[in-house]
């Protein structure tokens, strides 16, 4: 059971172009959001479609094929774990984030 703990599994489609980074010491990272669907009827019987945002970050050899073959709108599944961050703005508010740690991707899309 313990492999189990804090993993994710996200099947979704890009909202944009990802963002790659390049540190000095020559290692990169890939960041993106990914909108995965969700339906449900209200309680007159409608039906009622959201879309939930998920930031993404892939570190490692990962980065290779985010950079090459993902691209906005393109449907991927990754694999991760979450985590938590913060940090201050220039004004000194404290803010706060969620993403997935990405260490598993598949491309689904043609």
């Amino acid at each position: 059971m313990n492999a189990l703990r804090n993993k994710v599994q996200l099947i979704g489609r890009l909202g944009q172009d990802p963002e790659i980074i390049s540190f000095t010491d020559g290692n990169k990272m890939a960041k993106f959001s990914l909108a995965t669907d969700d339906s449900y009827k209200d309680k007159n019987g409608n039906k009622v479609e959201r879309a939930y945002w998920h930031n993404v970050v892939v570190r490692g050899g990962l980065v290779k094929v985010v950079e090459s073959y993902i691209t906005k709108g393109k449907e991927i599944a990754v694999e991760g774990k979450l985590t938590n961050r913060s940090y201050e703005t220039a004004s000194g508010e404290k803010r706060y984030v969620t993403e997935v740690v990405c260490n598993e991707l598949l491309m689904l899309s043609k």
